[in-house]
């Protein structure tokens, strides 16, 4: 069956408080776009963190990268075929605005409006050790209940064995890190590795569908 005319709608859902997240989702996107028929969209989580404090870190000024990213929403989410989401890591887990996110999707595991779609996470942390792979294998387990295909980042993807200098990027998902005064970027092999995780997740979706497609005929 042609699958050139199979369309994918993939769902990148971040939380991003000084655009680490957002760089690596942005990346990601466009590893996405990449493949024939991806539909791609970016989402943020709403923002829990009182103004206040957001001005005082510094994150209100580093968030206005990413003002015009719109809201997203809960009955959004059956409508993709693959989400992609972005946490920062807190102690090891995602941060408390993608939990509070996650945690409305109640009605949506009870309709089992999930089962099937792709998911898979990528994160940022302060430093080397700081949680990379226990907030994205922690994560699973919020998929896996909503039924949802989890998928990595395989070791085709050459960045994942880059050894001459300190790098994110896990089998698990892309990730960077923003070291503990928030001044270091994603480097370009964790773009190149965020871009492979957004591509190789939109084929396997399409794969899926077109597999879906071929039984209902």
């Amino acid at each position: 069956m042609d699958n050139s005319n199979i369309i994918v709608n993939i769902q990148i859902i971040f939380y991003s408080m000084y655009g680490h997240v957002y760089k690596l989702a942005k990346a990601i996107e466009e590893g996405a776009k990449q493949v024939l028929g991806a539909n791609v969209s970016l989402y943020k989580v709403t923002e829990l963190v009182s103004e206040e404090a957001l001005i005082k870190s510094g994150a209100k000024e580093a968030q206005k990268q990413f003002l015009h990213i719109p809201v997203a929403q809960v009955s959004q989410l059956p409508e993709a075929d693959a989400i992609i989401f972005g946490t920062p890591t807190r102690f090891g887990n995602m941060c408390a605005q993608m939990r509070n996110f996650l945690d409305q999707t109640g009605g949506v595991w009870g309709s089992g409006g999930l089962i099937g779609k792709v998911g898979s996470v990528f994160s940022s942390t302060g430093t080397q050790h700081g949680g990379q792979e226990t907030t994205i294998t922690s994560f699973h387990s919020t998929l896996l209940h909503q039924g949802m295909v989890v998928v990595g980042v395989p070791y085709s993807a050459e960045g994942l064995t880059y050894m001459d200098d300190i790098t994110g990027g896990t089998p698990y998902g892309a990730t960077t890190m923003a070291g503990s005064d928030g001044k270091r970027q994603p480097t370009e092999n964790e773009l190149n590795i965020a871009k492979f995780q957004g591509k190789h997740v939109a084929e396997i979706a399409k794969f899926l569908k077109l597999g879906r497609n071929v039984r209902s005929v």
